[in-house]
Order: C-alpha cells, then sequence, then structure tokens
C-alpha cells in the first residue's frame, strides 16, 4: 500500500479513520505499532518518523487516545506548512 502518494483528501479521510481506531482503547496493544507504521507510510522524511514515534506513544499511554495525531499531522503538513521560496541564483558570465 502506496500511502505517500495519495492525494491529499484522501490523507484526510483516512487520518479521520485511523483516529478514530486509535480511539478504540481496547486494541491499543495492536493499534500503537501499527499506527506508527502508518504515520511514517503517509509521510515520508524526518517529519513521518518523528509523528510515527508521537503516534506511538500517544496510543500506548492510557488516555491519551483522544488525542487525533493522523488529523493534527495532515494539518501541519497541508494547512500550515510554509512552504519556502526557492532561492534564484543568478550568475552572468564574463566574456573572455
Amino acid at each position: 500500500m502506496n500511502l505517500e502518494n495519495l492525494s491529499k483528501y484522501k490523507k484526510l479521510a483516512l487520518s479521520i479513520l485511523f483516529d478514530a481506531i486509535g480511539m478504540v482503547t481496547f486494541i491499543d496493544i495492536i493499534w500503537a505499532p501499527a499506527s506508527a507504521y502508518l504515520m511514517t507510510k503517509m509521510y515520508k522524511g524526518t517529519k513521518g518518523k518523528i509523528a510515527g514515534v508521537i503516534s506511538f506513544i500517544e496510543e500506548a499511554i492510557p488516555g491519551f487516545d483522544i488525542i487525533p495525531t493522523f488529523t493534527i499531522m495532515w494539518f501541519l503538513t497541508y494547512v500550515f506548512q510554509k512552504e519556502e521560496d526557492p532561492i534564484v541564483v543568478e550568475v552572468e558570465a564574463e566574456e573572455v
């Protein structure tokens, strides 16, 4: 399953679904590592790894199931992420 290349709205739908699954408290032992894995597959790079660790910890600790980690990560990625302007370097070549 390639979760990284999904559209942002499909990722939002999956995020809401995964957060709803995470709120079922009796599956935390199975869901904690699964959620970490899914988070790293949805968001590549350092951000995905950090989010995976946070997701694992959030699911493993009783009482923290109400935090919508997947949805928060979606908002951080697609709504609040500051797009960096590309740096343009102009070089003039001197004719010899």
